[in-house]
């Protein structure tokens, strides 16, 4: 009995210049406001994020995992092996955030913001999928 088996990987196109000039400056900014505006913040006990943590009912353990979940997906976005994988990690912290805005905290106005840092991350995570070839390169 013959076993084929496909071993063959298509080639990911990579950015124009122009676009991984525009991808690496959103990866900063964005990865820095993570590290620095949003996921510290949480880990210091800033007032605002403790009540927001409080309202939500979890404990302070969640809004911990928060902040190291944001703190290494901003770090990751910044370090090109990482970051499809971080971007993709991101989004889906980010339809996360939205929903607890929604619903939890009784402000669907408030979601917007992460909903289009969704759709951001997402492009990013696209535009960098090459480097989930070398992630699962990484991990193996």
């Amino acid at each position: 009995m013959a076993t084929i088996t496909a071993t063959q990987t298509l080639p990911v196109a990579a950015p124009s210049k122009l676009r991984n000039r525009v991808l690496w400056t959103l990866q900063i900014v964005l990865g820095l406001f993570f590290v620095i505006a949003s996921g510290l913040p949480k880990f210091v006990g800033q007032a605002d994020a403790v009540r927001i943590y409080n309202e939500i009912g979890w404990g302070d353990w969640f809004r911990y995992f928060t902040g190291l979940v944001e703190v290494s997906g901003g770090i990751g976005l910044m370090v090109a092996r990482l970051s499809g994988p971080a971007a993709a990690g991101l989004s889906i912290t980010m339809v996360c955030a939205a929903a607890t805005q929604a619903f939890l905290l009784g402000a669907p106005g408030l979601a917007i913001f992460p909903l289009v840092l969704v759709a951001v991350f997402a492009w990013i995570a696209y535009e960098r999928r090459a480097s989930f070839t070398t992630f699962t390169d990484l991990v193996k």
